[in-house]
Parts: C-alpha cells; structure tokens; sequence
C-alpha cells in the first residue's frame, strides 16, 4: 500500500521521474547523512578536534550497510531519522572513534545538509530539462516564426498572430522562471552546522574554522548564523518549483485547448497506446498536458506548508520542520514529471499549418476588425470607426457576409483602404519580430544552463 501517488507503483510512473525519486530514496538520505558526518569530522580533525582517522572510518561504512526499513522503525521511536543513524554508525565504527562521532553537532544540522545536498542533485536534474525545454520551444519557435495563426482573447477570437510567437512566449516564460535559479542555488546550497541551539558552543573558538571546512568538503556554501529556524530558502525553492510548474502549466494550457477537436491546430506527440480510452478507440487525450497541470494543481498548496514552516518557534520548532520533509520532496517529483512531459512537447509538438490558415477564416475577417477600424479612423473618425465596425461585426455574425463585404457596402467606408486592413502581412511581420525579441531574451536569461 501506498500513501502518495508519486511513490505508487501503479501511479508514480506517470507522475515522476525515477531519477528524481533516485534522488529522494532513502538510501541516498543515508548516503547523504553519511555525507555530512565524514565532511564534518574531517573539518574537525584539520582543527584537531577529533581523530584524523575517523573521516576515513566513516567513508569506508557502505550506505547499503544501514537499512533504511531498520532506522525508520526506530524513527518512530526517537522522532527524527538521525538518532537511529548516528547509532546505527556508532555501532559500525571502531570502539576508539566511537566518543568522537557527531561530536558538537545536532540531528537538524545533519538532516538539513543531507537534504541541500539531494536537493543539489535535484536541481541538476531539472536543469538539464530545461535546457532542453528551451531549446525545442525556440527552434520550434524559429521554424514558424512566419507561420499565421489565430491570436485568442478570452477565449474568443482576436488578431492574427504567428504560431512562432506563441512557442517564444512559453519559452520566454520558462526561461523567467528558470533564470532565477543561479540565485536560487547560492542561497539553499548552505551547509547547515549550529550544534544543539545553533551557536556551536561545543566548538569554542574554533567553529568558525570547522564550519567552513564542513561546507567546503561537501561543496556547499558556508553560513553566518545557523538556518535552523531561518527557513525562508527552504520555503524559496518550495516556491520556485510552484512558479516553474506554473509556466510549464502555461505552455500546457495551450497545448491541450489547441488540441482539440474543434481547434485542431497541434497534436501531442504520437505514442502507440498513449491517451487512448477505454470505451473509445479514436480517443487521443492530450496526456503530456494533463500530466503538467495536475502538477501544477497539487504543487500550489503544497508549497504553503513551506511557507508555514518559516513561522518557526525560538531554535527548533515542533512539527513544522517535520512538515517539510513531506512537502520539499513531493514538490521535487511534481516538478519531475510535469518537466519530462513539457520536454516530449517541446521536441516533439506537432502543429498544422494548414488547419491554422483555415482557422483564420473561421469567423469571416472579425479577426481583421482592429485593423479595419484603424484604416477607417482617418477617413471618418476613430469613434465612428469603431461603431460602424462593431456594426459590420453584428452584420456578419447574422450571416450577411464577410467582414470585408460588409464594410464594403457601407458607403461611409468608401476612400478607406480596406485591402490593407485584410492583409495578414502585417500581423505575419509583427509576430515573427516579437518572436525575435522573445527568443533573444530567453537566450540571454537561459545562457547559464550552457555553461556547466
């Protein structure tokens, strides 16, 4: 039985990546706290603190030697997974480097450095998916940067636009969300090292020593103060995956409208078997797109219960740290599946330019109205440009003809260059130029993602 539809072996598939919930797995959190003591104890030995042996004892203890089934039953016991681990290391170690283990350090100072340091592989994860999100959206974006579609307001009809445009604005909007995580990293990639209430007393004068030496060994940042209770980075990434699923929700949004039947201007890539129904064999649901906005959906209110662990009481709080270790991890998973599917999309859409021309013609020139109104303000007025194409708008939805006949007839339109204001010439130039710039800024804002 399981609890989360992420851990489900029926249902986690779909959901989430298996390398991201390699990432999670308990035995890379032991591997992880394993990690941290040998950085901390071989930071303590350079300051002479304990014995030079010790960090070496503590790398040679195999991670699988320590089952995670045997120091979670006693997690329900202590309360926190550590106290069963740092035994559970005790015990492993030579009975002349057992005193020195752990020394001066506390279960939240391990926990929390072991947790930045998967969340350090976390986000090498989701960063090699958005390079590649980025890449497929712009060259996507650059092949149909002329290709004319219609432009939707409210769901209805509006102006021309180019289908170009619409790939450079979602990648323009991954690409906001994703360059904020340089800054993002600087500050949860911290060590956490405090001792019991957070001044390292156990250490004297020499904690400032051991303290960068730990963050140095596992390629962290150092801190000034302990972050027991200063959780806003953690409440911050919490935060940024909410924001990342939002703009891959975007880019779904659009995707599933402009898969429908009656649209028709995309198609989800073709998988043998995928978004079929059970009852109707024609069926091709638009699977990718359900997956991100699920996510989405489940990661808003998720990424509160980091939020309301920055109310944390004096030096250690009860049950709000708790609260993290369900939230941080689910939100990474979400985050993992609804990047994987937004990266099928992104390489593999399929748009038709045809059904996209015929949809232009769908609602007989209304598309045109903004421009046919521009052409006539000179001749007659802007306001009474504006109502007599609201009026023409009236006549065609009642049948009476295109937008184009309709004006045509009406002799207070004559001198006006309407052949003009029917161009799509002008729409086609305009997208692809905003598609340009689009795509500028999000080659500056991703350039990052190429350096590593």
């Amino acid at each position: 039985m399981t609890l989360s539809a992420l851990d489900s072996a029926l249902l986690g598939p779909l959901f989430a990546t298996d390398a991201m919930r390699a990432v999670f797995a308990d035995e890379a959190r032991v591997a992880a706290m394993l990690r941290a003591e040998a950085a901390l104890a071989r930071a303590q030995a350079e300051a002479g603190l304990v014995p030079a042996g010790l960090s070496p004892a503590i790398d040679a203890i195999a991670p699988e030697s320590l089952d995670p089934g045997a120091l979670g039953r006693r997690t329900a016991i202590s309360g926190v997974p550590v106290i069963p681990f740092v035994k559970a290391v005790q015990a492993a170690l030579p009975p002349e480097l057992e005193p020195a283990f752990h020394k001066a350090t506390t279960t939240q100072d391990i926990a929390d450095t072991a947790l930045v340091l998967q969340v350090r592989d976390a986000l090498d994860l989701v960063a090699a998916d958005l390079r590649a999100i980025l890449e497929g959206l712009s060259g996507l974006a650059r092949q149909h940067r002329e290709t004319p579609c219609v432009g939707r307001t409210y769901g209805q009809h509006a102006a021309p636009v180019t289908f170009g445009f619409k790939a450079a604005i979602w990648a323009l909007g991954i690409a906001e969300v994703a360059a904020l995580l340089p800054a993002l990293r600087d500050r949860v990639l911290t060590a956490s090292l405090g001792g019991p209430v957070g001044t390292l007393a156990g250490l004297g004068e020499k904690a400032e020593a051991v303290g960068d030496g730990f963050a140095e060994a596992l390629g962290l940042h150092p801190d000034l103060a302990p972050w027991h209770t200063r959780r806003a980075r953690i409440a911050e990434t919490g935060s940024w995956l909410a924001l990342l699923m939002g703009a891959l929700a975007k880019f779904a949004t659009d995707v599933a409208h402009l898969a429908t039947t009656e649209v028709g201007e995309v198609a989800e890539p073709y998988v043998p078997g995928r978004g079929g129904s059970s009852a109707m064999p024609h069926k091709r649901n638009p699977v990718s797109s359900t997956v991100i906005l699920s996510a989405f959906g489940a990661a808003k209110g998720t990424s509160l219960t980091l939020l309301d662990g920055m109310a944390a009481a004096h030096e250690r709080p009860a049950g709000a740290w708790h609260a993290e270790w369900h939230a941080l991890p689910t939100l990474f998973g979400l985050a993992s599946g609804a990047l994987r599917e937004a990266r099928g999309l992104a390489q593999g859409l399929v748009p038709d330019p045809e059904r996209m021309a015929r949809n232009l013609d769908v609602t007989k020139g209304l598309l045109f109205a903004d421009a046919a109104a521009s052409r006539l303000s000179p001749v007659i007025g802007a306001k009474a440009a504006h109502a007599l194409v609201e009026e023409a708008a009236g006549a065609v939805r009642d049948g009476k003809g295109s937008l184009q006949e309709v004006l045509r007839a009406r002799p207070e339109a004559a001198g006006a260059d309407l052949d003009a204001a029917f161009d799509l010439g002008p729409a086609i130039r305009a997208g692809a130029r905003t598609a340009d710039r689009a795509l500028a800024e999000v080659s500056r804002l991703a350039a990052f993602l190429h350096s590593a």
